[in-house]
């Protein structure tokens, strides 16, 4: 069975990651255009490069949790694939081999004169810290008014998979709710949220509750079929 699964910060939040967004709609107490977008770096790059260190710091101290865990565990039975929202690696580490992240990633910088120069980066990214090419590395995050470059990728994905698991994530909300519009018509659906949006159906499994206690139910009902 091939599952897609697609995430957000509901499932990083449960390790302790900050979700960048406040109720009142800012970042971390900043307007989300002072620091996630290419004007906001253009106009001020020393604090949009000061926010993404902290993030990147505290993302170090964290690990994955029981959500995580499961989603990965799930390839041991299936082939997975894992389209998030999120920046940071805990997929990764906690074993998933297929990730697609539509925002970018915060452990990678990428060059301002060639987007196609990515680097992998732990440290801080300050200014003068250049690429090959002797032009200023910037995170490399999918910012406001730029192009998710994988979105086309992720919609085929999901156009091909036999059950897709949304977590963590809004489904009122691009681009998660662009992306389950792509899942084939005989294909299970699975929503887990302790506020769920939407009402389970013929078709759509819901389960009200948190990401680590509702994925491993999700990953049992999948590795029964």
């Amino acid at each position: 069975m091939k599952i897609a699964v697609l995430t957000g910060a509901g499932v990083s939040a449960e390790s302790g990651l900050k979700t960048f967004r406040d109720s009142n709609g800012l970042w971390e107490g900043h307007d989300v255009m002072q620091v996630a977008s290419p004007e906001g770096f253009a106009r001020n790059p020393e604090l949009v490069l000061d926010f993404y260190n902290q993030r990147r710091r505290q993302l170090l101290e964290v690990s994955p949790n029981d959500a995580h865990i499961a989603i990965a565990d799930l390839e041991k039975n299936h082939e997975v694939v894992v389209i998030t929202q999120n920046v940071d690696d805990l997929h990764e580490r906690a074993g998933s081999s297929h990730v697609i992240h539509l925002h970018g990633e915060l452990l990678k910088v990428r060059s301002t004169f060639d987007e196609s120069l990515v680097l992998d980066w732990r440290d801080d990214l300050n200014l003068g810290d250049f690429c090959e090419h002797n032009h200023q590395l910037r995170p490399h995050i999918v910012w406001f008014g730029e192009m998710v470059p994988m979105m086309e990728v992720a919609t085929q994905e999901v156009s091909n998979a036999d059950a897709v698991l949304v977590v963590g994530t809004s489904m009122q909300v691009y681009p998660a709710a662009g992306l389950i519009q792509y899942a084939p018509d005989e294909a299970s659906l699975y929503f887990v949220d302790p506020n769920p949006s939407i009402a389970a159906s013929n078709r759509m499994t819901v389960f009200a509750e948190n990401a680590t206690s509702g994925v491993p139910k999700v990953v049992d009902l999948l590795t029964s079929e």
